[in-house]
């Protein structure tokens, strides 16, 4: 028990707290920085904000995660609770890749927030990072029984990994749309993983997932909380939504890997759980571009925080509508896995999807109906 607490406390309170700290520390000299430089995030027809707010409070995230990651490895060798495998196996080489993909696709973002960048060249940044992951040896060898197929070749897994982590680096910049979504979703999947990789001793990544859900507490607070008028109110902007996109993609890749020791059948349909919502959303949103005869990697305003908005709800009840969502279907899956075939839990969760999604084009009619009477009536006056 006592060797317990102490691996808790080295592995998870340890970069917690430091990315904590230093997020309280940098954010408000950030949002400083903002105001004097006037570094905004302006208006325009497709957002929902009416005055400019700073969009920078992403370019903390990649360093604090770093130097919290460091500052926890070097702590447990120097007190002797290291993990051998930091040093001397595959996880030293995967972790020196995903750093050097996250510095790219960093500073990818944050020229993105400062000039603007062409969805091509980000995409392009995004290919190359993504990338690196599989060529540390981290690449997709399972589909855990899903649809029937278990193991499969180098030829597939491998390009099938780059997919998934470009899909779900994109999945967590689109969802950014509305305050405390983004990073309130990223902080449910950290934890959730986080807390799984503890359960069954995979420090490293323990790490990883805290120490980057430590750097978005403050944030979520300023984000949600931060009023405009006392200049507290910040955005992530794309330095931060990628980077925590790359991140939870790695993390994904690790549960869905077949072979890592002590990790039961299931994980897959756990990882996909935890970034269920911004994942199916892109699927809906592309396919609805297509239908709509619309370039699909251009922005618009159909998204699933857009479309709960046309229901009449407010900004701050879709927020915690989403949230609430994504525990859900986290619970449910955790419920099932190990007691029905994974195939039959994905296709429930497809189901349960659509069927929310039906439920709220009913609201998204009913309210517009509404609001086309309330106008004919006064027309009429």
């Amino acid at each position: 028990m006592s060797n317990l607490l102490t691996t808790g406390f080295l592995y998870i309170i340890i970069p917690l707290i430091v990315s904590i700290v230093l997020s309280s520390i940098i954010i408000p000299h950030i949002l400083i920085v903002s105001y004097k430089k006037r570094l905004f995030d302006e208006p325009d027809g497709r957002k929902l904000h009416d005055k400019p707010i700073p969009r920078l409070g992403g370019i903390c995230f990649s360093p604090i995660i770093i130097a919290s990651l460091s500052f926890s490895f070097a702590l447990s060798i120097l007190t002797h609770h290291h993990f051998t495998i930091v040093i001397i196996s595959p996880t030293f080489v995967r972790f020196t890749l995903l750093t050097v993909g996250a510095i790219l696709l960093y500073f990818t973002g944050l020229l993105d927030d400062l000039i603007g960048l062409g969805y091509k060249y980000k995409f392009l940044m995004q290919f190359i990072s993504a990338s690196l992951i599989p060529l540390s040896g981290l690449w997709i060898n399972s589909l855990d029984g899903l649809f029937g197929i278990y193991q499969i070749s180098p030829w597939i897994g491998m390009p099938l990994t780059v997919f998934i982590i470009i899909y779900i680096t994109n999945a967590i910049n689109l969802i950014d749309g509305i305050d405390g979504l983004a990073s309130g979703l990223s902080m449910i999947s950290l934890f959730v993983i986080g807390t799984i990789c503890f359960y069954f001793g995979r420090y490293c990544y323990v790490v990883l997932a805290f120490a980057s859900f430590g750097v978005l507490i403050p944030f979520w607070l300023f984000n949600v909380y931060g009023r405009i008028e006392q200049c507290r109110k910040i955005f992530m902007g794309d330095s931060g939504s990628l980077s925590l996109g790359y991140i939870l993609g790695f993390l994904f890749v690790y549960l869905c890997m077949d072979g890592n020791e002590n990790m039961p059948h299931g994980m897959m349909i756990i990882a996909f759980s935890t970034v269920m919502v911004p994942v199916l959303d892109i699927v809906r949103v592309v396919c609805s571009r297509i239908k709509r005869g619309c370039n699909p990697f251009l922005p618009d305003k159909n998204h699933i925080h857009h479309k709960l908005l046309r229901t009449g709800m407010r900004v701050r009840w879709v927020m915690v509508s989403l949230l609430s969502v994504s525990f859900f279907f986290i619970l449910v899956n955790l419920s099932l896995v190990g007691h029905i075939n994974i195939t039959l839990i994905f296709c429930i969760d497809l189901f349960m999807y659509i069927m929310m999604q039906l439920v709220i084009n009913y609201f998204i009619f009913r309210h517009e109906k509404l609001y086309d009477i309330k106008v004919q009536n006064i027309r009429n006056c």
